[in-house]
This record gives structure tokens, sequence and C-alpha cells, in this order.
């Protein structure tokens, strides 16, 4: 992990060429523009994508569910090599994974240790096309990663798709177990099984928790939990008069109301819900106080994660069990990306750009 600050000499310079970007103009109006590469400044670093994923949060923001500056590069999961820098830590030709979030290290939330929710925040593939950081997204060949912006260097042995999908999915769910506490023991629900939710069936099984079930409508996610060691409910045995099972972990990844809902008023005495899907518009929730205290129940939230987060989820799925080839589509070109955001495919859990 690199996140120093960097002095002021220049340890390398960009060469002057030119990058190519995706740049979105709004709905469905995506076009590659030629952008110059800029001057580095003080720790900042070049990075060649290699291999980009299509997270969910970018189709919702295409299709209107999210707002997001416009124009602009996005995309915010990706890996590739470093082409030149000026961070001291950082060489040219290392493979690499970098965060979501660029802080500033400078406010209060930073000192504090809350870099995720900076008062400065910049985000990768979340920042105007026309600011001070236009090569922002992973949607391009080349994105600049700002001063403070985490950075973990990959094991050659390291897949592509497992590395993009360790920047923004396999983090997150790192920040979610650590708000969850020890699974060891626990009865742990899994709701949504996007990638959010295979990850962390995965997790929840290698944490030693006593069961973990699953819960989705796609049937093969489903399946590929299973493999993973997670229980599917069975939906005949449910009915009007059947206990509700209860439990010491929850994890929604959802966003649904009935994934929120589920997800807290199944907690058992001193359970703990962490909630991760609601990022858009979500219905309130009415919570009883009587029933929290009563219970030493906890509900709590994560989003963004902390550089540590980024570290343990490069190492966890250096591991992992998950068959990338099944959940994860054959490699894309950048210029059919426009496409496939539009598409409604559930066949996967995320879609693979080749860019280098």
């Amino acid at each position: 992990m690199t996140t120093p600050t960097p002095p002021t000499t220049s340890s390398s310079t960009a060469p002057i060429e030119m990058a190519q970007a995706l740049v979105w103009h709004g709905g469905s109006d995506f076009r590659i523009h030629e952008v110059a590469i800029p001057e580095l400044h003080d720790g900042e670093t070049l990075v060649e994508i290699t291999t980009a994923t299509i997270c969910g949060s970018d189709r919702h923001t295409v299709l209107g569910r999210r707002s997001a500056p416009c124009p602009s590069v996005l995309g915010h999961e990706g890996s590739g090599i470093v082409r030149a820098t000026r961070n001291p830590s950082l060489r040219v030709g290392q493979r690499v994974v970098f965060s979501v979030t660029a802080p500033c290290m400078q406010c209060d939330r930073c000192e504090r240790g809350m870099t995720a929710k900076c008062q400065h925040l910049k985000k990768t593939g979340h920042e105007a096309f026309d600011s001070d950081w236009p090569l922002s997204g992973t949607y391009a060949s080349h994105i600049v990663l700002r001063n403070h912006q985490p950075v973990v260097v990959l094991p050659d042995s390291f897949p592509d798709v497992a590395a993009s999908v360790a920047t923004c999915a396999g983090a997150t769910v790192m920040a979610c177990i650590e708000q969850a506490g020890s699974l060891a023991g626990k009865r742990v629900l899994v709701m949504g099984i996007g990638m959010l939710g295979l990850i962390a069936v995965e997790a929840a099984v290698r944490g030693g928790a006593s069961e973990v079930v699953a819960v989705d409508r796609n049937q093969t996610r489903l399946e590929w939990a299973q493999e993973l060691g997670a229980v599917v409910p069975d939906a005949s045995a449910a009915g009007a008069d059947a206990e509700p099972e209860l439990f010491d972990i929850t994890l929604e990844f959802s966003g649904s109301e009935f994934g929120v809902t589920t997800c807290i008023e199944n907690l058992d005495i001193g359970g703990r819900a962490v909630l991760a899907g609601s990022v858009a518009d979500s219905l309130a929730y009415a919570l009883d106080p009587e029933w929290l205290v009563r219970g030493w129940r906890t509900i709590t939230g994560a989003h963004n994660y902390e550089p540590r987060h980024l570290e343990r989820s490069v190492e966890f799925l250096a591991n992992s069990r998950i068959d990338w080839d099944s959940v994860v589509s054959e490699p894309i070109a950048l210029e059919d990306v426009p496409a496939e955001m539009q598409a409604a495919t559930e066949a996967f859990l995320r879609a693979a750009v080749q860019l280098s």
C-alpha cells in the first residue's frame, strides 16, 4: 500500500502522448475522445489500464438512477501498469490496483481515519471531464492517480479480472466484514448475490460462520453461492405461519426494500445488520427504538472504504474460490461498453473490458 506524501522532486514525468477515453455525455451518449496526458504533479501516477470491469453503479448512472457529473469518464474498477510516476513508492512497470477514493489527507475526517468520507473527496470515475482530473475513470486507456490515492502493487500471478473487482466490490465487502465483527460461529445472512454478495458469502464461510444463508431471486447466482458453502432457503417451506430464521449478522447488498427490511427484522438478540446496498434513492424504514434497545441490536452502514480494506481485498481474492470465468463475461472492447451499459443480462455479475 502506498499513501505517502511525496517529495517535491520528480522521480519520473509523464511522456508526451495521448490517451483514448470513453466519455459519457448523458443517457446512452458515449464518445471516444483523445485526451492529452498531463504533466504529473507530486504524488501522481500515470497508469495504463489493462482491464476494467463494469460495476452495477455505473449502469445506474447511465440509466438515470444515480446522479453523476456529466460529461465524465466513468469506470472505477480496474487494474493496470505504471507508465510514469512522481510517487516515490512506485516504479514504472509495476502492476497495480488503486482505490476508488482520493482523499485530501488534511481535513478533520482524514485526520481521524475516515478518509472514505473526506471533506474534499475525489473519486475514480466520478469526476467531471472538464475538471482538473479528466482522466479519472477506468473506461480509458490511461488514468492519472492523484496524490494520496491508495495503490496496491499486485503479484504477477494475480488475475486481471480479480484485481479489477478487488478495487470496488472486494474492498467494499472487506469494509462490511470489518463493520460486522467476528463471524466465527455466527449465523450470517447475505442478502443480494451480486458480485459483493458472492464475495461476502465466501468471506463469511472462510471467516468461520456456523451457517451462511444466501438470498437472491436469481437461481444461477444462488447456485454460485452454494458452491462457496452457502445455504439457500427452501421457498416451499416458507409460509404465513412459519417462524422467521434469526441471524447474528446480516449483510445487505440488494438495496431493495425487501432486503433492508429482512436484514433488520431478522436480527437475533445481539445481532448486527450491515447495510451496503442502499446507495441510490431508497424508501425510509420505520425503526422501533424499544426493539433495538431491548435486543442489544446494532444497525450500521458501509460506503466507500479505507486503504486497509483494499489491501485485504487483494489478499483475500488472491485465494478466492470464485470461478471468475463463470461470473465475469468474456472481455469486450472499449467501444462496446455503451451497448453493454444498456444490456439487461443477468448471465454475469460483471462485464470485463480489455484495454491492453
